[in-house]
């Protein structure tokens, strides 16, 4: 009989955010199956879990995804954890999770910590619906052309990118959408530097460049004209 493969949802920035349910995942599968060894071994070490880990990332091969397949099919449980917050989502992992349900290997979450849902109650903004575009292009021109598009969605938008990349992100997305448009940043949820901004994108650029804020964030923008 197949295995299970457990997606685990990890603190994004405080460990005591873990569910009692995720600690008792990880002490009994056979495998961890982690995106980086620091960041697990550390997380592993404070819940004083002792467990074989393997590698899957944005480099891992078709054939590593193979192999963990091969485990599951053998009857062994895996749980599959990332740097931080919901395995998957934005995050490696979507091979293997395919490949699993083409093969009938039972697929569980186990839900926990993350990044999206705290971003968007804190917002201010209503919820009833919203468009979630995610991580735009590295590139400054393509990026600016994928704003231009998005300014046709007339709903509450979800922006990530990565830390280095917010304020010429804010920059774009006031050129984009204009200076006055009302916007929501979520900046290092749950850590020592969690900071929450509302108001227009010019203020909220001005507070991150007074602030030099360089961190994990979410940026909402609220385009409901």
């Amino acid at each position: 009989m197949p295995g299970i493969l457990y997606l685990v949802s990890t603190p994004i920035g405080n460990y005591d955010e873990i569910t009692l349910r995720a600690v008792s995942v990880l002490k009994e599968v056979d495998l961890i199956v982690c995106e980086e060894f620091r960041e697990a071994n550390r997380l592993l070490a404070h819940l004083q879990i002792q467990k074989k880990l393997t590698l899957l990332n944005e480099h891992s091969k078709e054939e590593e995804s193979m192999q963990l397949l091969l485990l599951l099919l053998e009857g062994k449980n895996l749980a599959l954890i990332s740097d931080c917050g919901t395995p998957v989502f934005s995050d490696p992992g979507l091979d293997l999770v395919n490949l699993c349900i083409r093969n009938k290997v039972k697929v569980t979450p186990v839900a926990g910590a993350n990044s999206l849902l705290p971003s968007l109650i804190t917002s201010g903004f209503n919820l009833n619906s919203f468009y979630y575009a995610g991580w735009l292009s590295p590139k400054k021109d393509i990026r600016r052309k994928e704003l231009h598009s998005l300014r046709s969605i007339k709903n509450v938008i979800v922006l990530m990118d990565t830390p280095y990349r917010l304020r010429s992100l804010l920059i774009d997305v006031k050129s984009s959408f204009g200076s006055n448009t009302p916007v929501s940043l979520a900046y290092e949820i749950s850590t020592p530097k969690e900071l929450f901004l509302h108001g227009s994108i010019s203020e909220v650029s001005a507070v991150a460049d007074s602030r030099n804020l360089k961190g994990e964030f979410v940026l909402i923008i609220n385009n409901r004209k």
